[in-house]
């Protein structure tokens, strides 16, 4: 299964379903994660950083678009509530990502990104 490294949590590093956004992905594995908005698009605080594999996720949606549009997200920068892994990805794929510094969780250390 093509996996999921979260290089500023350590590198924590896990298999992902192509089937389930990443936020599902990352939230199944008990990795907490803000959401504020349950996972509907309609905030920007499951955003991610693409440092690896960017090629390996669906396109932006509307949703993604629009925030880009609006100055709310960067051009390495994903919501993870609004996109995948795609379904034809290599089994040995892989994404690095990090957790953008605003929305980092007061309770958690982090590494570099």
């Amino acid at each position: 299964m093509p996996k999921i490294i979260i290089q500023n949590m350590n590198a924590l590093e896990f298999s992902a379903d192509t089937q389930k956004s990443l936020l599902q992905n990352i939230l199944d594995e008990q990795i907490d994660w803000l959401h504020s908005c349950g996972g509907k698009g309609k905030c920007t605080t499951c955003k991610m950083i693409i440092k690896e594999g960017s090629e390996n996720l669906t396109p932006k949606g509307s949703v993604e678009k629009n925030f880009f549009a609006l100055e709310r997200l960067k051009e390495n920068e994903r919501l993870a509530c609004q996109c995948s892994l795609k379904n034809n990805v290599e089994e040995d794929a892989k994404l690095v990502i990090c957790v953008a510094n605003s929305n980092k969780f007061p309770h958690i250390e982090y590494s570099e990104c």
